[in-house]
């Protein structure tokens, strides 16, 4: 009997310790299947894609994009410069490459969104044409909501054709909303919208105003409307 009960004693602690082994191994595969399957997820929303070369003949610089696939974008804030919908890359850099020597080098240091570019150019009689690249760039994200976008602040820069010298040329806080170039001034003459009323949004009840950038001797943007001529400019409608 002693015999007996010492085997069905040996053959229960062999089940058990044989069930607890063929279980932990299922779990940990579960939960390493699942580690690896978000581990996948991360590397496909991380991939990084290049646009198609931007090339002016006027640079002796090619431009490379440097994106990564976006969301999907209902609309723009409410002062963008333009509306758009769809998925579409977002824009983070710019990789600038020398036709001759074949040296590169990036636009930026930083995490940034690049919301749009254009090549400026001015050509005055006489004198060698002024040629820069502008940008508006989203480097904060302003409003809190962890994400870099158009409803954040929209600074102005602006960089030569090798993309280097790179120069903020509108205040923090401010979004770009159009700007026009007037070429007998060899001026670069941008609109602008403060959160005047710090609420971390740019609406209509914000302020607007123009500021002026030297092409000759570029640098941040002086205002053009003063305090004193808008207040003015109250007395009159709302006396």
């Amino acid at each position: 009997m002693s015999i007996n009960r010492c085997w069905q004693k040996i053959t229960t602690a062999i089940f058990i310790t044989l069930l607890a082994a063929s279980c932990v191994p299922t779990s940990n595969r579960k939960i390493e299947q699942t580690q690896a399957n978000t581990t996948q997820e991360k590397k496909v929303q991380q991939n990084i894609t290049y646009g198609d070369l931007i090339i002016k003949a006027q640079s002796d610089y090619l431009m490379i994009p440097v994106t990564l696939p976006g969301e999907y974008l209902e609309k723009d804030s409410d002062y963008s410069i333009s509306r758009s919908s769809g998925r579409e890359n977002q824009l983070y850099n710019f990789i600038f490459y020398h036709k001759q020597d074949g040296e590169s080098h990036l636009l930026l240091n930083k995490k940034a969104l690049i919301n749009s570019y254009e090549f400026l150019e001015t050509k005055i009689p006489g004198k060698t044409p002024t040629r820069f690249w502008l940008y508006r760039i989203v480097e904060q994200d302003t409003n809190a909501d962890k994400k870099l976008n158009s409803a954040d602040a929209i600074a102005g820069y602006l960089s030569d054709l090798s993309g280097k010298n790179l120069l903020q040329i509108t205040p923090n806080n401010t979004q770009i909303l159009n700007w026009v170039i007037v070429p007998s001034q060899n001026a670069l003459f941008i609109k602008v919208i403060k959160d005047s009323d710090n609420d971390k949004k740019f609406t209509a009840n914000d302020k607007t105003n123009f500021m002026r950038v030297n092409l000759d001797k570029p640098a941040m943007g002086t205002e053009i409307i003063s305090d004193a001529i808008e207040q003015e400019i109250k007395s009159q409608i709302f006396k």
